[in-house]
């Protein structure tokens, strides 16, 4: 036994390491102390703290370090310095411009970070010696080295066509998109200096996807973040190519097959967001809002704005020149569609511009409001402020018995619109009502047997909602949901057996009437769907009879024909 348990835990141990990716080291030795040393590779670099970096972040391979260093010998004579010189060296990490081992130690340096780093002959300067013939062949060496800075260097094509170099980080860490509008400032050159490209002193706004000046522009652009500032190494592939550009449109000309150097700030960006999903009603954030909150669907929102044509027209003011704001509850379509919409992604205190089509603003209609007409079919424009709103809560924000009060508020809401019509929106509002009795909402006793009969109920009349709308898959499910927990539920087999027959299933339509007519033989509305089954059935058959009658008849009739050419051959 002892033997079989030996050899279990070394398959699980076998297991453990093949879950780790080829090279990867694990790092869980602690951060060194001043004074203390360890060795950082099998190779044999070991490292000194001398002095605490700042912060918690390291330069990588391929990054511009600027460093300080002195090497020596082990008994202490010194063969390299840039403390006699009084001028640091700006290295790029992993090419060994020191020497080849020495790289290694740096990227595990912060920011105003000394630490004396030993080097093995192999990863100093080996058999041919160094340091000006001062360094013997196959000499340890210790480096004594200050990471003053370091410059992140970026491959952003993958290919070196477009290389970037961080000067300056940017705050936060959002990044525009392809829809957001960018300010940027920028000056381009050639590798000689020449200036063929330079943005005034206040920079230049654009959408991210228009592009602008070369393709090499927006691709770094949604790399970067507000404040950010970049050089950028441009090959032709990425810039003009080989035929370079003619002067124009302000621009100067660029030689063919020319690199370009761009210095390029991120000064802001106006976030623009697709609120529908098909740019039928487009956001752009003029001011960010307060907190993470939005307002949500079913919020009670205060808002202010001016509203005009495509030409500029306005045509409705709310909260402008002593007009009182519009306060409205989302998603209970008591304003245009585009504007409510919207208005639910919303913070407290965000101003943004809406662009509405007329999908979601007024349509094919005329529409008179407070200061112009809106004629049919008119893009329209709104200019809103969010003043304040009040979230609805979401179901994890509540305790039992608001749970429970808030899905009997959703189930009347949902049952008024189901009267109305508007079955679309009252199935929304089943839906919101099962979220806040769900089967994980640890209920009590009384409460969970009523919060059962109301999450069957809301998946019940969802299922109704569906059928009214002709999605039958929908309602299937819902009905089969019913029925996973209440298996003689006539209401759910009957539905479901609505939905049965109109996507063509007889059989399982069948199945689920006689269900229904086991536990309440004298339902009449099942009686009634079991007589347009029926019939259904009889024409299902006719059509196969004929399908069958033609198939057989096409089948004899090649049979004939390949008997006589038998006989005749």
């Amino acid at each position: 036994m002892e033997a079989e348990k030996a050899t279990d835990v070394s398959d699980i141990q076998n297991e453990d390491e093949l879950d780790e990716e080829p090279g990867e080291v694990i790092e869980s030795a602690p951060p060194l102390k001043v004074g203390e040393e360890r060795e950082l590779s099998t190779s044999g670099l070991k490292k000194k703290l001398l002095k605490r970096g700042h912060g918690y972040e390291t330069p990588e391979l391929g990054d511009e370090a600027t460093v300080h260093y002195v090497g020596t010998l082990l008994d202490g004579t010194k063969f390299e310095s840039t403390r006699d010189r009084d001028e640091p060296l700006t290295i790029k990490l992993g090419q060994g411009r020191v020497v080849k081992g020495l790289d290694h130690g740096v990227v595990s340096m912060k920011k105003g970070e000394i630490a004396l780093f030993t080097l093995p002959a192999e990863l100093g300067y080996g058999v041919v010696g160094g340091g000006g013939s001062v360094v013997p062949s196959n000499a340890i060496v210790r480096f004594e080295v200050e990471l003053v800075s370091w410059i992140t260097v970026v491959d952003l094509s993958k290919d070196g066509g477009i290389v970037k170099k961080i000067i300056e980080k940017g705050k936060r860490n959002e990044r525009p998109g392809d829809l957001d509008e960018v300010l940027v400032t920028y000056r381009v050159a050639l590798v000689d200096g020449t200036v063929v490209a330079e943005t005034p002193e206040e920079g230049i706004e654009f959408y991210v996807k228009d592009g602008h000046f070369c393709s090499a522009l927006p691709k770094a652009i949604k790399t970067m973040k507000r404040g950010e500032k970049v050089r950028l190494i441009v090959q032709p592939q990425y810039a003009f190519g080989v035929e370079g550009r003619d002067a124009n449109n302000g621009f100067h000309s660029v030689p063919p097959s020319s690199v370009l150097n761009l210095d390029l700030e991120l000064v802001s960006f106006k976030p623009v967001i697709d609120v529908t999903g098909d740019a039928k009603v487009i956001k752009k954030v003029l001011k960010e809002g307060e907190g993470a909150w939005v307002s949500n669907e079913s919020a009670s929102v205060t808002v202010s704005y001016i509203a005009r044509l495509e030409d500029g027209t306005v045509f409705e003011k709310k909260g402008i020149d002593g007009e009182q704001p519009l306060e409205f509850i989302t998603d209970e379509e008591q304003v245009i569609a585009g504007l409510d919409r919207a208005v639910a992604t919303m913070k407290k205190g965000e101003q943004a511009i809406l662009t509405i089509h007329p999908d979601f603003g007024f349509g094919s209609i005329e529409a008179r409001r407070d200061l112009a007409v809106v004629p049919p079919h008119s893009n329209i424009v709104f200019e809103v402020e969010m003043l304040d709103f009040i979230r609805e809560k979401a179901p994890w924000e509540m305790i039992n018995h608001e749970r429970l009060e808030a899905a009997r508020r959703k189930k009347e809401e949902g049952n008024l619109l189901f009267i109305e019509g508007k079955y679309q929106k009252a199935g929304k509002k089943y839906d919101k009502g099962a979220d806040y009795v769900s089967e994980d909402g640890n209920f009590g006793d009384d409460e969970s047997k009523l919060a059962r009969e109301l999450r069957l109920s809301f998946w019940l009349n969802g299922a109704a909602c569906s059928l009214k709308l002709n999605d039958f898959q929908e309602a299937i499910k819902l009905c089969s949901k019913v029925l996973d927990i209440e298996f003689h539920n006539v209401k759910a087999l009957y539905r479901r057996a609505q939905a049965y027959m109109q996507v063509a299933d007889l059989v399982l339509a069948e199945l689920d009437i006689k269900k229904a007519l086991e536990v309440d033989p004298q339902n009449r509305e099942v009686k009634l769907i079991e007589k347009n089954l029926k019939r259904l059935q009889v024409e299902s058959n006719k059509r196969d009879a004929k399908l069958y009658t033609n198939i057989f008849g096409r089948m004899t009739k090649k049979l004939k024909v390949e008997k006589v050419k038998n006989e005749k051959s």
